[in-house]
């Protein structure tokens, strides 16, 4: 029987979290708002130099330690020129199409207001352009921001106190239905955290013990690519990330599931870690996919690329339309949480404490089933294996040109 979550909680925590603009380099204020909520779930935290949080719930025994990691940024831009007509150029924070931007209600954070507007093509009005406004390339270059105030001039924002570099923020414009399905900007990756702290809320309130320390980070760089380069505990041996899975055409994750990756753009991921999710979905019921992310990278990569030598995994739940207006549905959100509880619930995969270790402490892992292989076939690991090919067939195959 799946543990029964706090939809509510899930859903109000999200609404939260999308209500606060948080592009990466500006997210001071949401991770103000997450300390608030760990402080309520009763979660001790610590937080980095530049603002990335590390959560602990305890276990029986401190190590090997594992921890889960999600990131609190976004994408949203930054103020480039102040343009002559009283409207500001901007640039993108993170990868995404200005497509996407266009019509989009913004705030934009000076040293010491916020000011709102709204994000246009050059050619607006249709009564103004004709046919222009259909033709004009879809580029960075081809937007502007109109700002919400009696200006147009250059002069006129300067006295505004507006200025280049400053953070420009993304409504989010959620919109949720009886049948599940959410819609907002920013899906990636505040729906995540929000799964996190819905798991993070069953765990304190049914008192559920852990047998090792669970470490929650919470990254504020993922959209630029740091991610989780400097947030990690130095005996943390396995991390599952959790993030958006992309739902189109040639890819397999779905809306109302949660989906593995096997790998993405910079690999694959751990085949062991990957694998023991895979069993835990199939032994508790969890609806599962997998999946492979051509065009993706997320905090597990940043992670090892920092030289962190630990095992990792990346956990997702559907999200259509990545990077734009998306949409996710509260069944893979729950499906996420409850694959998190039953991980949490389960010791390590492997008991090496150090960095280094004997061939003792390495994993058994499936013969590959060829004909020839002279090391000898170690202890099967609990998964479901194909079966030993034929030898006739290996003798066909192998006598093909």
């Amino acid at each position: 029987m799946k543990p029964v979550l706090d939809t509510d909680y899930l859903l109000d925590t999200l609404k939260t979290l999308l209500g606060i603009h948080s592009p990466a380099g500006y997210t001071d204020p949401i991770v103000r708002v997450v300390c608030g909520l760990l402080n309520d779930l009763g979660v001790a935290f610590e937080l980095t130099r530049r603002g990335a949080i590390r959560a602990t719930i305890p276990g029986r025994q401190q190590g090997p330690e594992r921890a889960v990691v999600t990131h609190l940024d976004t994408l949203g831009g930054m103020v480039k020129e102040l343009k002559e007509n009283g409207r500001l150029a901007m640039v993108p924070v993170g990868t995404w199409s200005p497509r996407f931007a266009e019509g989009g209600r913004v705030s934009i954070f000076t040293d010491n207001r916020i000011f709102r507007g709204q994000v246009l093509p050059l050619k607006a009005s249709g009564h103004t352009y004709n046919d222009d406004i259909d033709t004009q390339p879809i580029s960075w270059e081809n937007v502007e921001v109109r700002v919400d105030e009696r200006v147009s001039s250059q002069r006129g924002l300067e006295m505004l106190g507006i200025c280049i570099g400053d953070f420009i923020g993304f409504d989010a414009a959620v919109e949720t239905f009886p049948n599940g399905f959410i819609n907002a900007r920013h899906l990636d990756n505040k729906a995540g955290v929000a799964a996190v702290l819905a798991a993070t809320k069953y765990i304190r309130d049914t008192g559920l013990e852990l047998p090792v320390d669970l470490h929650l980070l919470f990254t504020i760089s993922e959209e630029v690519g740091s991610g989780a380069s400097a947030v990690l505990h130095g005996d943390v041996a396995e991390m599952i990330t959790i993030d958006n899975g992309t739902t189109a055409p040639g890819q397999a994750s779905s809306e109302f599931g949660v989906t593995i990756a096997m790998a993405d753009s910079t690999g694959p991921f751990d085949y062991h870690l990957t694998h023991h999710l895979l069993n835990l979905c199939a032994t508790n019921g969890i609806p599962c996919g997998r999946d492979i992310f051509r065009y993706y990278r997320c905090d597990s990569a940043s992670a090892v690329e920092a030289g962190n030598d630990i095992r990792t995994a990346l956990v997702t739940f559907g999200v259509d339309g990545s990077h734009g207006y998306e949409r996710t549905n509260l069944d893979s959100l729950l499906c996420v949480a409850w694959l998190l509880l039953a991980y949490a619930g389960q010791t390590p995969l492997y008991e090496q404490r150090e960095t280094l270790g004997s061939i003792e402490s390495f994993p058994p892992t499936r013969d590959t089933d060829v004909v020839g292989t002279k090391v000898a076939p170690p202890e099967p690991i609990p998964q479901t294996p194909l079966g030993p090919v034929p030898e006739q067939e290996l003798a066909e195959e192998a006598d093909r040109p």
